[in-house]
């Protein structure tokens, strides 16, 4: 499960999406995350899911490949589902002793769910599709102008693409201890929850332990090189916009303008009403 989480990865392949300036796919990422919290309905959704699949089909991520990635929230939206149908008030479907589960609240909590999945896919997307240094150039770029302020623009990129780049990292070395573990007798799949919880309790100590060695080790190479942050420092390839950025730009602003119209359609249930009124 640990090797299935996809944030923080990069897939090589050769796609309209992979050349894309990394500015472009991180204004875009963020386009799309407002219009997710936008999206009143679930009409907005299913346009911004098709829209999805077909940004995933031009990048040649393989779907299977992403959709394994959602084990790692799996927690995370079984939680989001049931507290949405149990706290949410309204016209009662079922009733178990103090329990209620209401119409709006399953409505609700289908709606989070698609909308929560959607939201790590689209992240994930941006992450497979732009390698770490072209994440720190293009959010270097893109908050540049907080310099005159005295913002740290590129020392907050660089730890920002850091940081992604140890979450593949560190899982893998979780589940190299895991493995070893297993082999001198350690049982990390038996037992209940508690117990397998604090079966992870011996991961941890050599997981911290090899983070700090690993921080280290970055932190001498970076001397080593004489790294002094922005200063004084060039690139060998210089971020510069192309056609198909400016056309990908258009794009996603005529889509986020069209998704933020789907606040004004009808709901499902309003339209499955009047499709039954029309045919009665």
């Amino acid at each position: 499960m640990l090797r299935d989480i996809t944030i923080g990865q990069y897939y090589s392949a050769d796609s309209f999406i992979h050349r894309l300036d990394p500015r472009t796919k991180i204004i875009g990422t963020f386009f799309f995350i407002i219009i997710l919290f936008v999206i009143k309905g679930l009409y907005g959704l299913m346009i911004a899911g098709i829209l999805l699949l077909l940004l995933v089909r031009l990048s040649k991520v393989p779907l299977s490949y992403i959709v394994r990635g959602q084990k790692s929230i799996l927690f995370l939206l079984l939680f989001t589902v049931v507290l949405n149908m149990l706290m949410i008030k309204g016209e009662v479907l079922v009733r178990i002793w103090f329990l209620q589960i209401t119409r709006e609240g399953l409505y609700t909590a289908v709606f989070m769910a698609i909308r929560l999945i959607l939201l790590v896919i689209g992240c994930s997307l941006m992450t497979l599709t732009t390698t770490p240094l072209q994440l720190t150039d293009g959010l270097e770029r893109i908050l540049r102008p907080l310099k005159k302020i005295k913002v740290p623009v590129h020392d907050i990129s660089m730890m920002m693409s850091i940081a992604l780049r140890f979450i593949p990292i560190l899982m893998e070395e979780t589940d190299k201890i895991m493995k070893a573990q297993s082999a001198r007798g350690a049982d990390f799949d038996s037992g209940g929850l508690t117990q397998k919880a604090k079966a992870l309790i011996p991961v941890l100590v050599p997981l911290v332990i090899s983070a700090f060695r690993r921080a280290d080790e970055l932190a001498t190479a970076m001397e080593a090189r004489c790294y002094r942050g922005d200063e004084g420092r060039t690139r060998m390839k210089e971020l510069k916009y192309k056609k198909q950025d400016y056309i990908a730009k258009g794009v996603v602003l005529l889509a986020s303008v069209g998704l933020y119209m789907t606040r004004f359609l009808p709901s499902v249930t309003t339209t499955w009403q009047m499709i039954m009124r029309i045919f009665t």
